[in-house]
């Protein structure tokens, strides 16, 4: 099976806005090498005061998945690949299910709350609840998961970016699915790509929690948002958009009022930026600015047109650096899973 190419990678975590908790975590590792695959995890406890250790349940999520999306990497070999298609399937989401609930569990038990080590196990599993996307990159094949919201964003070589997580239909109002949820593994999509030509590799992998997602008026602006940002890591690489990161993010919190968090794994290319840099290129933010709103290129729905957004004349926050895009606002709606799910409403709930 053909060798991927090292792949850098960045992680970044913003606190919301007015919140005194940051209820998300990232996990990130490797190269892409075939003893070291590219792993990629954020996960977003649910906040407010239904889930009071729900930064607990993320940090659990986020961690389990990096190790096991390791154990998956190691074993991705050719000729293996439809047995581990219907591993990544059904026995991983299980897997990773039952053991963040028995951990959730474990940690009760030595640290309970007011209703008892005894309490109900949903009950005290909901205390956790977080959503989580996970990737894992690995020579020939690229495999991602989610469950509840968040977005797994990815860019191709020809530079079209695309959502293949992304579900049909939105929830109706901050319902979403969660690993707090009884057989929650039935609620975990799967993203399987085989990737034989190193060439057809994606040249951007990113994870982000939905509070970046949502602090644009629709799905094409933040659509557009990635482009921008492979456009300015394709010429500077990521010393180029290092320090610029978190400061987009936390204008992106403003709007959005929830933690942020965006996890990336860049394909290093033969004579490219890479880590070592690269000549200066247009800020990402300015393309963003100029460019019409393209049609979702995903799902069904995309020539349905987004409403205008009575949020945005919002102030940007103060920066030394201008803010990624103008009138960034409020979505309509969040995107996540479309079937039974709990609330995901840090921005209600924590703001001062």
């Amino acid at each position: 099976m053909s060798a991927l190419a090292t792949w850098d990678i960045l992680e970044t975590s913003v606190i919301g806005y007015g919140k005194g908790l940051n209820q998300d975590s990232v996990r990130t590792g490797g190269t892409g090498a075939a003893t070291d695959p590219v792993v990629l995890a954020v996960a977003d406890g649910h906040g407010s005061a239904s889930y009071p250790r729900s930064d607990i349940g993320a940090r659990f999520a986020a961690e389990l998945f990096a190790a096991k999306g390791r154990e998956f990497g190691a074993l991705v070999r050719t000729g293996r690949l439809p047995w581990l298609r219907d591993y990544a399937r059904y026995e991983l989401p299980e897997q990773l299910v039952r053991d963040w609930q028995a951990r959730v569990w474990a940690h009760w038990g030595r640290q309970p709350g007011p209703e008892g080590a005894d309490a109900p196990r949903e009950e005290v599993l909901r205390l956790y609840g977080s959503t989580l996307v996970g990737a894992v990159l690995a020579p020939g094949l690229f495999v991602a998961w989610q469950l509840g919201d968040g977005d797994l964003t990815v860019v191709d070589p020809d530079g079209r970016v695309r959502l293949p997580l992304a579900p049909e239909r939105a929830e109706l109002g901050d319902e979403t699915a969660s690993l707090c949820l009884p057989e929650a593994w039935h609620l975990v999509r799967v993203h399987w790509e085989p990737l034989p030509e190193p060439a057809r590799a994606p040249r951007l992998v990113a994870l982000s929690t939905d509070g970046l997602s949502k602090s644009f008026a629709s799905d094409a602006g933040f659509t557009e948002f990635t482009s921008g940002l492979y456009a300015r890591l394709a010429s500077r690489g990521l010393p180029g958009i290092e320090d610029d990161v978190p400061r987009w993010l936390e204008a992106a919190s403003r709007h959005s009022g929830d933690d942020t968090t965006l996890a990336l794994a860049l394909r290093a290319e033969d004579g490219g930026a890479g880590r070592d840099g690269g000549v200066a290129g247009a800020d990402p933010r300015e393309a963003w600015a100029r460019a019409p709103e393209p049609a979702r290129p995903w799902g069904p729905g995309a020539e349905t047109e987004a409403e205008a957004d009575p949020t945005s004349d919002l102030s940007d926050p103060p920066s030394s650096l201008s803010n990624p895009g103008p009138n960034l606002s409020d979505p309509l709606s969040e995107r996540s899973d479309p079937t039974g799910g709990t609330r995901n409403d840090d921005e209600e709930t924590e703001r001062p």
